[in-house]
């Protein structure tokens, strides 16, 4: 299969998902849940469907070198989603992208993970760059790329202020009294925790952008 055949494979393909969220609007609207789970030490055996990946840090760190960093994921959703998402839109208007290259760079101050300094853990400047090789006008790449990050949804989480709901939840590995779980508390088998919102929205682990 061409680079052309494969592009018009991909503009088929979405010109269909698009015809149907017009008709639908409301069924684009969905809730993913990704969920990790750390034992013993600092492993995290991440699932999301039928998809899993481990996560880990080095053993300078404490952590026993089993996969890469949640960092390394960080950037890989960045780097995938923004690439996707360009060459994506390319193929809906017509414009063959050879091949793509992004690479992200982040800077940070380490000391903030330990709250030392008076920096902030998240990185201190970010740099993303997208090399592509195509024979497309250079103007209608530029446009191209820059109507694509406006779209993109781990660029935009980068990039852009998030309405972030953290939620605890403590459970205990021994019985203990109500009382000390502090006033008012529930022990876990009187507690009934709050549905995560979306819980029942259709899962899109193949349809994900980014």
């Amino acid at each position: 299969m061409t680079t052309s055949d494969r592009t018009a494979r991909i503009r088929e393909a979405q010109t269909l998902v698009i015809k149907r969220m017009k008709a639908d609007p409301a069924a684009a609207r969905s809730t993913i849940v990704t969920t990790g789970r750390i034992d013993e030490g600092l492993t995290c055996h991440v699932e999301q469907g039928r998809f899993t990946a481990v996560a880990d840090l080095g053993r300078g760190m404490g952590g026993d070198a089993e996969g890469p960093s949640p960092g390394f994921y960080g950037r890989a959703a960045i780097v995938g989603c923004v690439g996707m998402g360009v060459k994506m839109l390319a193929a809906r208007e017509g414009l063959v992208f050879d091949s793509m290259t992004i690479t992200v760079e982040t800077d940070f101050d380490d000391a903030a993970l330990f709250g030392l300094g008076n920096s902030s853990a998240a990185p201190l400047v970010t740099r993303i760059e997208i090399e592509i090789t195509s024979d497309a006008d250079p103007a209608q790449v530029s446009d191209c790329v820059g109507r694509a990050l406006e779209m993109d949804p781990w660029f935009l989480a980068l990039r852009d202020a998030q309405l972030v709901q953290p939620r605890t939840t403590l459970r205990r590995t021994s019985p203990q009294d109500i009382g000390d779980l502090g006033t008012g508390a529930k022990s876990d088998a009187d507690r009934t925790a709050p549905a995560m919102a979306g819980t029942d929205a259709r899962q899109r682990d193949s349809a994900e952008h980014g």
